[in-house]
């Protein structure tokens, strides 16, 4: 699979100080994603982009990415819209200094907790990869901001390995069975230090393992979300 990303086709791009200052948006005109609308938020001065389906009473999946990545990809792969289509309200981030997201002065978990703020619900969190660094530390310190957490292959388990069991919301560990990144022992790590823990390991996949087998990514995230 092409894991490169396509620039999103933007029309109105209206910064502003949280979601609910947003007056428009800018929706993709290409009919296979023409439920994605592109956003743009403010937080401690810095400009976030993001990109967003589904229905606003939907159930809220926050979506996170790799350093290789960002919000376009789960766009690309088709992710938001399987979400919308399921019902549910997803949104896609770039985290501050990657995509079309400029850098940040909050530290990681001040910042996801910032936009958490933004969504005004507790968001079912994707974490892939170098994500790891903002979605685990909020997990840990503040679990009752979440309401579940799908860990595909983060990094910095080894640094709250002490704490997981302070994860109170139901985790989904994926893994590709050939990730070189980030090792499968990982994922039994986190399982089995957490009170309700389920491991995956997808076959014949690597570290982005959501792009290597996406047709069985998506069906246990949504196995996963219907619970």
């Amino acid at each position: 699979m092409n894991h490169a990303w396509i620039p999103l086709r933007v029309g109105i791009i209206l910064v502003a100080a949280g979601w609910a200052a947003i007056a428009c948006a800018a929706r993709d005109e290409s009919p296979d994603r023409s439920s994605v609308i592109t956003r743009t938020i403010s937080l401690a001065g810095s400009t976030i982009h993001a990109l967003e389906a589904g229905p606003d009473t939907g159930a809220v999946v926050l979506l996170l990415h790799g350093a290789r990545f960002n919000a376009d990809t789960w766009r690309e792969l088709g992710t938001l819209d399987i979400l919308a289509a399921a019902g549910y309200r997803a949104v896609a981030i770039d985290l501050p200094g990657f995509g079309r997201s400029g850098p940040s002065s909050l530290k990681p978990e001040a910042f996801l907790l910032a936009v958490i703020d933004t969504l005004g619900v507790p968001p079912v969190i994707v974490s892939p990869s170098m994500s790891g660094r903002f979605s685990l530390p909020v997990a840990v310190n503040h679990p009752g901001r979440l309401a579940g957490l799908v860990a595909v292959a983060p990094v910095g388990i080894p640094q709250v390995q002490d704490r997981l069991g302070k994860i109170t919301v139901p985790v989904l560990a994926v893994w590709g069975e050939n990730d070189m990144v980030v090792p499968v022992r990982m994922a039994d790590v986190l399982v089995a230090g957490v009170p309700d823990g389920r491991k995956v390991a997808l076959p014949d996949a690597g570290h982005p393992c959501y792009l290597d087998q996406p047709q069985r990514f998506h069906a246990e995230l949504l196995d996963f979300l219907s619970r």
